[in-house]
């Protein structure tokens, strides 16, 4: 098994010039379902010549969290200069809540008019302006098509979880994964849980063979509904299902996949990101009501197999009323592994018994110290693999349980099922059935 990564030592900056850092200058071609015209846009001058320009796409909530704790990264060398999203309400929106929240920082903030892009295609208009990261927190469907039009320009890209949706979305990431590697760019996950220094220290122990060899895995997020936007008055349907991104299966995978994946993917990584054999999964939809609530199963309960017999476990719901639950426990031939609700108490029990006493830190802050750090020594983090590899096994885990059917790695990745329309544009849009096992077909 690989050993986990250790808690961060963070550099400091050098006094490299934005220029020499920038790798790759290949303008992105056009990426499929651009509307219109890309015409690049000239950025205001920045004094000084090593301030790395941020973009953001993907103006909510985590967007503009992700944007906060990347100008937090270095002193005062990041500015925030250009932003998209498909909604310019959503853009104003997130630049009041930044300029509120940086305070006597927010003159980070540099978005002039020309650089706060709306529409399908703003992302490709933002990328194509002179920015050196693009931070993406826009609905996991268009994540492939996005990733791939920034790392193909050369721009280092934070991106948050998941990567995509279905089998066709997986396979691009891991082709734009391996593009980044070799234009040496930086490409850091959304997973936060692998930037924190107190779960560093626990799967690493469990990697060093404190547990001995891993007999199961089991892990939960059991947790509420999100929230809802009801429809308003002159809204299409791809207005209102994209302000309600979360309850459609095409646009946010389903909440085992938009969610859960966060355990998934610490699932994933006690399992050295080894591919399992199969899953068989169950799920359904008891609880949710109304329009708003799209076409998503609410609960979801897995099992995965790995080689040698181990099993991994993991179960999640999302219903009102019902008991909050975010463990991990991790069952070896030496002792059993304990992360807590919430994820602060870690413990170890059995021959090398052990609990986390130490600090904690803010890993949604950490990826961003790591990631610009990294780019200032010119020595490129690359989520890639592992990314998309815990992706996809919260995608196969609903691929059986929309089905009925035990469904192996093999066959989920080379699904063809693509999620989502041909084309993008403000007009009709059919929400799909729900999905029922044994009736619904694998494709």
């Amino acid at each position: 098994m690989s050993t986990a990564p250790q808690p961060p030592r963070r550099p400091q900056p050098s006094r490299l010039s934005r220029r020499q850092f920038v790798k790759g200058t290949t303008l992105a071609a056009a990426a499929p379902f651009v509307t219109g015209p890309l015409a690049r846009a000239a950025l205001p001058p920045v004094d000084d010549p090593d301030v790395l320009r941020i973009g953001l796409v993907g103006c909510g909530g985590r967007g503009t969290g992700a944007a906060f704790n990347a100008l937090g990264a270095e002193n005062g060398t990041v500015r925030l200069v250009a932003m998209a999203d498909v909604f310019p309400d959503k853009i104003e929106s997130s630049l009041g809540h930044l300029k509120k929240s940086l305070g006597d920082r927010a003159h980070l903030v540099e978005v002039d008019e020309e650089h706060r892009f709306a529409g399908f295609d703003a992302y490709q208009r933002l990328i194509d302006s002179d920015v050196d990261v693009v931070l993406f927190a826009t609905p996991p469907h268009f994540r492939p098509m996005h990733l791939r039009a920034a790392i193909e320009a050369g721009k280092h890209v934070f991106t948050e979880k998941p990567m995509a949706v279905d089998g066709p979305g997986v396979r691009s990431v891991l082709e734009t994964a391996a593009m980044a590697k070799r234009k040496q760019l930086s490409l850091v996950s959304g997973f936060c849980w692998r930037y924190n220094v107190r779960h560093r220290e626990f799967y690493g122990r469990i990697a060093d063979g404190a547990l001995g060899d891993l007999r199961a895995v089991y892990s939960t997020y059991n947790a509420s509904p999100l929230g809802q936007n009801p429809r308003q008055p002159g809204w299409s349907d791809m207005e209102w299902q994209l302000r309600n991104w979360q309850h459609f299966c095409w646009l946010g995978g389903d909440h085992i996949v938009e969610q859960a994946v966060h355990s998934v993917d610490k699932m994933g990584w006690v399992m050295g990101d080894r591919t399992p054999v199969s899953v068989t999964a169950i799920g359904g939809r008891q609880a949710r009501e109304g329009a708003e609530s799209g076409n998503i199963y609410d609960h979801f309960s897995a099992t995965f197999e790995y080689e040698g017999g181990v099993k991994a476990f993991h179960m999640c719901r999302q219903m009102a009323n019902c008991s909050y639950d975010n463990s991990d426990f991790i069952m070896g031939a030496k002792g059993t592994g304990t992360i807590a609700s919430g994820g602060w108490h870690h413990e170890l029990t059995g021959e090398n018994a052990w609990v986390y006493e130490g600090d904690g830190n803010d890993m949604y802050q950490n990826e961003h110290d790591e990631m610009f750090a990294a780019i200032r020594k010119g020595e490129p983090i690359n989520d890639g693999v592992w990314m998309t590899r815990s992706t996809m096994l919260a995608i196969m885990a609903r691929m059986s349980a929309y089905t009925g059917q035990t469904i192996t790695w093999e066959q989920a990745l080379a699904s063809e099922l693509r999620l989502g329309p041909d084309g993008y544009s403000f007009s009709d849009l059919a929400v799909g059935p729900v999905p029922i096992p044994g009736k619904t077909r694998f494709a």
